[in-house]
């Protein structure tokens, strides 16, 4: 893919959230499909995980995410898919959505553990641990740039924007690309596919499409 094909496929209307919002009238039902948008390429186990910043203010809509995620956030149900919030700062928090058994596969390439360890992490870190190292990791100043490893982000682009390789900066994708941008652009159109295709299902039905446990 060349980067000219990128720019003309983010040029392609898709509806957005602000779009959606109005057709989710039950406030569970509003952040169930918030939350489906923002992780769609986890959902459809194209990503490990994903990274959302919900804003503590109110949307065009007239709710408030931030409180939503406050009020029903712990009602998250699914053996494949997990939420934490990585940082809560009062007018935002960071919210970091995973797939476990991904993420585990991903730890399992000698690759990234190579490149783990290079940063500090423990040889035998486990999915569910992560969030927890992240989360020391921002309280410490600054971001965890390796971040983009668990997002699925090629390794050469992690690497290069961490500046541990010569690779030259290519072109911005949804993340800076570095070396050949087509393997990159590639993965990028899936993971655009992925939330096109949410959102046009979003579209088509007030269902909320994100597994939220029923209240007891």
């Amino acid at each position: 893919m060349t980067v000219r094909r990128w720019q003309s496929i983010r040029r392609r209307p898709v509806p957005t959230w602000r779009d959606l919002s109005p057709s989710f009238v039950n406030d569970r039902d509003c952040l169930a499909a918030f939350l489906a948008l923002e992780s769609a390429e986890v959902l459809e186990g194209e990503k490990p995980a994903n990274l959302i910043n919900v804003v503590n203010r109110s949307q065009p809509c007239g709710r408030n995410l931030y409180q939503l995620w406050k009020r029903y956030g712990e009602e998250l149900a699914g053996p494949d898919l997990e939420a934490v919030a990585l940082t809560d700062r009062g007018e935002s928090l960071l919210l970091m959505i995973f797939n476990p058994g991904r993420l585990e596969e991903l730890l399992r390439r000698s690759s990234v553990r190579g490149m783990l360890h290079r940063l500090g992490y423990p040889a035998d870190i486990a999915p569910r641990s992560l969030p927890d190292i992240l989360k020391s990791r921002l309280a410490e100043g600054g971001f965890p740039h390796e971040i983009g490893i668990f997002l699925g982000y090629p390794l050469k682009d992690v690497a290069g924007f961490l500046g541990w390789t010569r690779l030259p900066f290519s072109c911005q994708g949804p993340w800076k690309i570095f070396g050949d941008p087509r393997p990159s652009l590639r993965l990028a159109a899936r993971f655009r596919f992925h939330r096109q295709s949410m959102a046009r299902r979003l579209a088509r039905s007030d269902a909320p499409l994100f597994p939220l446990r029923d209240p007891a």
